[in-house]
């Protein structure tokens, strides 16, 4: 990584949501670098349309009731239950979890034999203050943090007369929104929000129409869990997708956060309750265990899942791992068997295969449904017979495991995009691009742009946002024209719709932008850029977080095209703004900063660039941890300044840290890590490491022609790179073979004047001059001048490459110079743009456009 591939620049974007869909598609304005964008995949929802089925305790509860022929006044309207607050006497009815079995005096009357007595929350009051007041209400926390009992509680205490509202699921969420609206006094109850979100689900529209305008008293109240929340609302949140209108909906709500373990004073209220058996034991856990979680059993069952695998029901085991991983990829609803009976073999295999001595499934099955101590089991049965739900607490317990080996197998991914509707699709998709599944993720948006275009048509937001993010997806799979075409295709339906200012028509034009400099086509996507840019401008403001998202993509293409004087002054700008704006460590901040220090090492003022990746380097440790990737990413930035600095001991400590953290986190085959070792191997090659130097570059070589086939560019450019460390070992004539391999594949596949075709050609002639084949060597860097003068300017530092090798090999065959180490060295490529340039959490290139650079 040298002077040409300094231009990568590191841009975490968050573009708040503008109109429906701008929080989706204005991220995707950084193209060929690493940018933090978690929510740009979330295509109109993160959850898809539950059908069928009561919420989860919803439907046993209501089904139970009815047997023992209690709350006869009950009524199942249009698919949602109503009836009166008072009358909901059972808090099981609405998702509370269920508690283990009392079982002393005084612990039978009622519904009080299943759930323990209430111990209020610190937020009781607050919460019933608010429910008088009316309005939107959302209780965030944890499974079994107690949101539900809240919840129910404070409703009943305030609003004992309200008619409530109950629907099952978000497709028949609008009919019960209407049932709401004619209404002056009710409740429209939501207990885990997520399976209500959505364009398709709960709409900024629908909640205006039921808290706004005065002569009514009307209450949306609301749970859901942290994990959920955090795909909205969370920028380091790695894998969720965002939905912009449920975005904007949760915005809407007045938001209290429970937290599992007790306060000082809950616990005084819980000993005040110690006549239950049940109070009196959890209070004895509280220093380990939240009330809520505990007298829910949700430890004991994690546990048993656990125990299950050595303890004669692996199969049972191998069925919840299932469920819970379906949950993980993006599926909502209730899970099919016959699903989770086909992948679960995947688990049994990875946990011992025969050597575990599987049960019977029909005897897997009944272990895993079966109730623990009368509470919840570990997979209940739904509505339907042949769907289940999976207890969501053992879905936050796996999901908040770290590390390359909790990710959902792609085996899980695939199984579930079979199942899914449009918004799970999208959500898969999300979780794919997470993995470096790209292929997957392309599959999973297709699909979802399919469904929503055959239920919402053509030009639906919705439909167009699933379309973009394939898009997305396609630049990694190196077919750049498709996705070129797309994403026009978007920008004319766009513009047709909403007109040529809309933020979404101008977030359009930005992805364009992008896709066209990832074909190198600079010039075209300068000026979309500055068009887009300019709408930014004018209808969001020069401070807009679209608007500063923009001028950083307008940085990177400056940088393409070796203007770094003119990009200098974008990243400074933008640097500032979001101090301003946000606060010196805001994660956006710390990118600002990333992207400067990478302009200055640019532009060759290396001592600056070290201070300034060094702060962010230590901002980014100190904010989310050595380990975090975003940290080893500034960590890969920070080795290279010190190479330029010529501090090359250091920078390999550095190097290899980064190396070590990515792999923990992401694993060894991930596409980043492979970026990170071939960044490696380059700087090995540096400290003139030569033999350990190639062997970096063959491993990883071997790992890209695997994972992405032999002539994918990220597969070419370790070809070009380990022919170099060849050419350095001595090895000269293999070296010339592999460079001429890949011009050839590169003249195929990309054009004879692509960037990267080019740079072979330059590759070739250093290499046939280190051979003394110099008129073979002076035709090749002939050629890479000529192009690179016509295409890049007389000034880029490409061009300068070239223009001394030619030189050099020119003078070396009219004999006015020794055929000594004159000629410039050959162009090492960096980490391949693998991943989505416009999703990226992290960069898998130093170089937008053609992720390469001279050492």
């Amino acid at each position: 990584m040298t002077q040409a591939n300094r231009t990568g620049v590191s841009l975490r974007v968050v573009v708040a949501a503008v109109g429906a869909a701008v929080a989706v598609a204005v991220p995707a304005v950084l193209a060929a670098v690493g940018v933090t964008l978690w929510w740009l995949l979330g295509l109109g929802a993160v959850v898809a349309a539950v059908a069928g089925v009561f919420a989860p305790g919803l439907t046993d509860s209501y089904r139970r009731a009815r047997e023992r022929g209690e709350n006869t006044r009950l009524a199942l309207a249009r698919d949602s239950l109503v009836l009166t607050v008072r009358e909901v006497t059972d808090p099981l009815l609405l998702g509370v979890h269920p508690a283990r079995p009392a079982d002393g005096p005084g612990n039978a009357d009622g519904a009080s034999g299943r759930v323990p007595p209430y111990v209020p929350r610190d937020i009781h009051e607050q919460l019933v203050e608010l429910l008088a007041g009316g309005g939107f209400l959302l209780l965030v926390g944890e499974s079994t943090a107690g949101k539900s009992r809240a919840a129910y509680e404070a409703m009943r205490a305030a609003l004992p007369d309200h008619t409530l509202i109950v629907p099952r699921d978000k497709a028949v969420l609008p009919d019960a929104v209407e049932r709401a609206a004619a209404l002056s006094r009710c409740v429209l109850w939501l207990d885990n929000a997520e399976r209500f979100l959505g364009s398709d689900g709960l709409t900024r529209v629908a909640v205006a129409r039921l808290i706004g305008g005065p002569g009514h008293h009307r209450v949306v109240l609301a749970t859901l869990r942290s994990a959920e929340m955090a795909r909205y609302t969370d920028s380091a949140h790695p894998y969720a997708a965002d939905a912009a209108e449920a975005r904007q909906v949760l915005e809407q709500a007045t938001r209290l956060r429970l937290r599992r373990p007790l306060s000082t004073a809950e616990r005084e209220r819980a000993r005040t309750r110690v006549w239950d058996r049940r109070i009196a034991d959890a209070l004895e856990h509280t220093d380990e265990y939240g009330l809520a979680e505990y007298l829910a059993a949700g430890p004991e069952l994690l546990n048993d899942w656990d125990n299950a695998w050595e303890a004669g029901h692996p199969r049972a085991a191998a069925l919840v791992a299932a469920a819970v991983d379906c949950r993980r990829a993006g599926l909502t609803r209730p899970l099919p068997r016959p699903l989770l009976e086909a992948l679960h073999g995947h688990y049994l295999t990875r946990m011992g295969g025969d050597r575990l001595g599987a049960e019977p499934l029909d005897e897997a099955w009944a272990w895993a449904t079966r109730p623990r101590r009368a509470t919840t089991a570990l997979i209940t049965a739904s509505a339907d017979a042949a769907a289940v739900e999976v207890f969501d607490y053992l879905v936050d317990a796996t999901q908040q495991a770290a590390g390359p080996d909790n990710q959902v197998p792609e085996q899980t991914l695939t199984g579930a995009l079979a199942e899914s509707d449009a918004t799970e699709s999208g959500e898969i998709g999300a979780v794919a691009y997470g993995y470096g599944l790209y292929e997957l993720a392309a599959r999973a948006f297709a699909r979802a742009a399919d469904l929503a275009e055959a239920d919402l048509g053509a030009d639906h937001p919705e439909t167009l946002t699933f379309r973009s993010n394939r898009a997305v997806m396609l630049s990694p799979l190196n077919r750049h024209e498709e996705a070129e075409a797309e994403f026009r295709t978007v920008l004319q339906t766009r513009i047709r719709a909403l007109g040529p200012d809309h933020a979404d028509t101008l977030a359009t034009r930005t992805n364009l932008a992008i896709a066209l400099r990832g074909r190198g086509e600079y010039v075209q996507a300068e000026t979309e850029l500055r068009a887009a840019l300019d709408g930014f401008t004018r209808v969001l403001g020069p401070d807009h977080a679209s608007t500063l998202a923009t001028r950083n993509a307008l940085l990177v293409t400056l940088l393409s095209r070796g203007q770094a004087d003119a990009a200098e002054p974008e990243a400074r700008a933008v640097l500032d703004a979001r101090i301003q704006l946000l606060g010196p460590e805001h994660p956006d901040t710390l990118v600002s900063r990333h992207n400067l220090g990478t302009v200055l090492e640019y532009l060759g003022r290396y001592d600056e660039a070290e201070e300034e990746l060094r702060m962010t380097l230590e901002s980014r440790i100190r904010t989310i941890g050595p380990d975090h990737p975003d940290a080893a990413m500034t960590r890969r930035w920070y080795a290279d300044v010190l190479v330029s600095l010529g501090r090359l001991e250091e920078a390999e400590h550095q190097a290899r840290t980064a190396l070590d953290a990515e792999t923990r986190a992401l694993g060894p085959q991930h596409l980043d890590t492979l970026n990170a070792r071939s960044e490696l191997g380059i700087l090995l090659r540096r400290l003139e490491r030569y033999e350990e130097a190639e062997a970096e570059h063959a491993a990883v070589l071997e790992a890209r022609t695997r994972l992405l086939g032999p002539e994918h560019p990220a597969a070419l450019q370790s070809r070009n790179n380990r022919a170099v460390a060849l050419s350095h070992m001595g090895r000269g004539q293999e070296a010339a073979a592999e460079h001429r391999h890949v011009l050839a594949a590169r003249t195929r596949l990309l054009g004879p004047e692509d960037a990267e075709t080019l740079r072979s050609h330059a590759n070739l002639a250093v290499t046939l001059g280190e051979l003394g084949r110099f008129e073979e060597a002076e035709a090749h860097a002939r050629i890479a001048l000529e192009a690179r003068t016509r295409l890049l300017g007389p000034e880029h530092p490409d061009t300068a490459i070239s223009r001394d090798t030619l030189a050099a090999c020119s003078e070396i065959r009219a004999g006015t110079t020794r055929p000594t180490a004159s000629i410039t060295s050959a162009d090492l490529t960096t980490a391949a743009p693998v991943r989505a340039p416009h999703l990226v959490r992290r960069p898998s290139s130093r170089r937008p456009g053609s992720g390469a650079g001279r050492c």
